[in-house]
């Protein structure tokens, strides 16, 4: 039997079935931090791998294949920093692609190897509430949707 002509075939389905971005759409849930009032949409269809607590209160999640992240993190505002000057503390790289800075809100992004990265925190009285995405950079187009619907979905009290 010759599998030459099947190579190509095995080959997109492989790579379909390895996409973090479901062709579908995805499935959403509301992840909640009842202790600061933090809550987000997650698509759940995507980020199924509990990978782990960062500092603070939340949960990181991944795709299975380990191509994308997301950290739901909150943490208190203990300097009662705004959103610029807690950013500037945390030394951000210097060739930011995306930044928006309010008063309420920061929301960067750029590059770093072939991911990329997208960080939106927001701040309420005492607490800083953070969503933090790495996703390949191939794949940016078809991340635009889920990266923002959860981060327009944010909130904190």
């Amino acid at each position: 039997m010759n599998i030459r002509p099947l190579v190509p075939a095995v080959a997109f389905v492989l790579m379909a079935l390895s996409s973090a971005v479901p062709a579908q759409p995805a499935r959403w849930a509301t992840y909640a931090i009842p202790e600061t009032g933090t809550s987000v949409d997650v698509p759940i269809s995507i980020f199924t791998v509990e990978a782990g607590k960062p500092d603070g209160s939340g949960q990181r999640f991944r795709t299975p294949d380990g191509r994308a992240d997301l950290t739901i993190q909150a943490v208190p505002n203990v300097a009662e920093d705004s959103p610029a000057a807690f950013l500037a503390k945390k030394q951000p790289p210097p060739r930011i692609q995306y930044k928006r800075v309010t008063s309420r809100f920061f929301a960067v992004s750029s590059y770093k190897g072939d991911k990329v990265w997208y960080d939106r925190c927001n701040f309420s009285a005492t607490t800083v509430h953070c969503v933090l995405i790495n996703y390949p950079a191939s794949e940016e187009r078809e991340w635009d949707e889920v990266v923002t619907r959860i981060s327009l979905s944010l909130r904190g009290r």
